[in-house]
């Protein structure tokens, strides 16, 4: 069976919380591949959120992804497209702050 892996670096500002550890293990069951995880001495199932929490992965962490199925090659593209999407944080936090700012000002004009 092909097995793919893969360095990947954490650089959205929490680390891998729960949003983020939740949109990772959505994405690695979309894939039959055993998908694994690991962040110094521990290695976990990228399905478990349990696991992926346990890691305790913060920004700037350098996590191993490890696929190991028909799917793999696949399995770790799209995992590792969402960690260097940030998980999709930046574009939420931006809109957040355009709901925020109710003086009509841009966001922007204020930095």
């Amino acid at each position: 069976m092909p097995v793919v892996e893969r360095n990947l670096v954490i650089t959205n500002k929490v680390g891998l919380h729960a949003r983020p550890a939740r949109l990772l293990v959505q994405t690695a069951a979309l894939f039959q591949s055993q998908i694994l995880l690991q962040y110094g001495t521990q290695t976990v199932n990228a399905k478990s959120i349990v696991g992926v929490l346990r890691l305790g992965a913060r920004c700037g962490s350098t996590i191993h992804l490890r696929a190991e199925g028909e799917d793999a090659e696949e399995a770790v593209r799209s995992i590792a497209e969402l960690v260097q999407r940030n998980f999709d944080e930046a574009e939420e936090t931006e809109s957040q702050q355009g709901e925020e700012n109710t003086t009509g000002v841009s966001s922007e004009t204020l930095a």
